[in-house]
């Protein structure tokens, strides 16, 4: 059996989501640990939809309705006033933000003022890859891409092959769920990418 079709086999079988680094069950297979919350501040790039005065912060994917819908993180502290860029269509008000808080691991506190993306511009992270190939062919790609719904859960933000790589979006990770995919899959096939990022000198 090949490590992709086994990865199937675990994401079909008994995925285990727990606190902690990438380990392996008593059978030898990965588990993919949920990483722990962010000890300080992180700053995440997102929509903040406000439904009746419930704000969320949504790192992925936004349906193209009017107004716009999307599912989030739950925003604690957000606050419109003195924030320019956002619009209203009935009681849902959303713009698209950088913000700075502190994440739990099921919401986001707001610690910093708000800046529009289309005023933001952060230093590109570095290529995490090299700009070497990766190792996957299509069909690989099209196992892990099936497999990941049940290994990542609510976490999974999007994915996308490119370049023998699959690139994987999640909300949060600081390494482990990358640990796991090193694991899973082996070097050089996928790409984990934190939605959030620590933010230097945060407490």
């Amino acid at each position: 059996m090949s490590r992709f079709l086994a990865a199937g086999a675990l994401a079909t079988a008994f995925v285990l989501l727990l606190v902690g680094c990438a380990t392996a069950s008593p059978g030898g297979a990965v588990v993919w640990d949920a990483p722990s919350p962010p000890a300080g501040e992180v700053m995440a790039q997102g929509t903040v939809m406000d439904v009746g005065g419930a704000a969320e912060l949504c790192l992925g994917p936004i349906a193209e309705s009017y107004p716009p819908q999307c599912s989030g993180i739950p925003v604690e502290g957000w606050s419109w006033d003195g924030i320019e860029g956002w619009e209203t269509s009935g009681d849902v008000t959303w713009g698209a933000y950088a913000v700075q808080g502190r994440y739990d691991g099921s919401s986001f506190a707001v610690t910093g003022d708000p800046v529009m993306l289309a005023l933001y511009d952060p230093m590109a992270p570095a290529d995490p890859t090299g700009g070497e190939p990766g190792t996957a062919d299509d069909a690989e790609v099209a196992d892990m891409q099936d497999a990941l719904p049940a290994l990542l859960g609510d976490s999974l933000l999007a994915s996308y092959p490119e370049n023998g790589w699959l690139w994987v979006d999640v909300v949060w990770d600081d390494g482990t769920l990358q640990d796991a995919a090193d694991a899973t899959y082996g070097e050089g096939a996928v790409v984990i990418r934190s939605a959030m990022r620590a933010v230097a000198g945060g407490s």
